[in-house]
């Protein structure tokens, strides 16, 4: 799981990286809430999640471990999309996704760090 979390992480970094180069390209900064969310769910969280994973194997092997994964993972797109509409196209019907996807993302971090309290053994 921790490779797959690195994998799916550095996705998010090209995207984050190819949006702050349009928004650079454009002078249009509209974008920077997604930009930055992308870049700090999606590349930096995964990738230290994704890393803490494969240091430690127990922490992958939980149940809640995969919660993490999938709430993370499908709760995360589900965000940006809907805020990038929000802020983009000044719509605030997508205001609702936003809040779901947020939650859902939310939810999974909060699994993964109750799983690293409750399963990091020193």
């Amino acid at each position: 799981m921790g490779i797959r979390l690195i994998k799916i992480s550095s996705v998010y970094f090209a995207i984050g990286v190819l949006l702050g180069y349009y928004m650079s390209s454009t002078h249009s900064y509209v974008l920077a809430p997604v930009h930055v969310h992308i870049n700090l769910l999606g590349w930096t969280s995964l990738t230290l999640a994704g890393i803490l994973y494969h240091l430690f194997p127990n922490l992958a092997a939980t149940k809640v471990a995969k919660w993490h994964f999938w709430l993370h993972n499908l709760g995360l797109p589900i965000m940006m999309l809907s805020l990038a509409m929000v802020v983009a196209a000044n719509n605030e019907s997508f205001i609702t996704g936003t809040a779901i996807g947020a939650t859902v993302t939310a939810l999974g971090v909060l699994l993964f760090v109750w799983n690293i309290l409750k399963n990091l053994k020193g």
